[in-house]
């Protein structure tokens, strides 16, 4: 928002999602792209903006220059103007600064998450427990439990006297006898 509003944007024309940009269904940017007209200028802060990968990138600079007809300027990365150049080596050298940043941008991407499952894999190794801690069991776990064992209630109505859905009843049940042979 910064930097659009050092360039004297008006503030209605400033188009901003805040969920994840992990898939590209972005209700701002839809409106955006509906709002624009061949000749307008779209600033954008980095590369990024235009996709989550390599081809989504191209694909959607590609439809924004030459179906939409606007032109773009990428305000961290200033020679990603496409006002400059028009000719036949300007376009070509935008095209390949384009290529190359795209590549960049979803490579930093992958290496991100490969990144984020290491330190996962790591938390997980030195005992590190995701998601909230489990509630404690029921008191009448145990007396429910052996009735169930022995056949005489169903999973069901053993989960309704626990107090727990049959799922949560059973991942329960897993662990208390995992923990029970160890």
């Amino acid at each position: 928002m910064t930097a659009l509003r050092e360039r004297s944007i008006p503030e209605q024309n400033i188009f901003m999602d805040k969920q994840s940009g992990k898939d590209f269904n972005r209700p701002q940017y839809k409106k955006l792209v509906k709002k624009l007209k061949p000749d307008d200028l779209l600033y954008i802060k980095s590369i990024d903006r235009l996709g989550r990968n390599y081809e989504e990138i191209q694909n959607q600079w590609r439809f924004l220059t030459k179906e939409k007809k606007i032109d773009i300027v990428v305000l961290d990365m200033p020679l990603l103007d496409t006002r400059r150049g028009k000719d036949l080596m300007g376009t070509f050298l935008s095209d390949i600064v384009l290529q190359v940043l795209s590549f960049v941008a979803e490579n930093e991407r992958i290496n991100i998450r490969q990144r984020q499952a290491e330190g996962i894999a790591a938390a997980k190794a030195r005992g590190v427990r995701f998601g909230r801690p489990p509630r404690p069991l029921p008191e009448n776990y145990l007396d429910v439990y052996q009735r169930w064992k022995a056949g005489i209630i169903t999973g069901t109505a053993a989960a309704k006297e626990c107090g727990m859905p049959l799922s949560t009843f059973r991942y329960r049940t897993e662990i208390y006898e995992k923990a029970k042979l160890s």
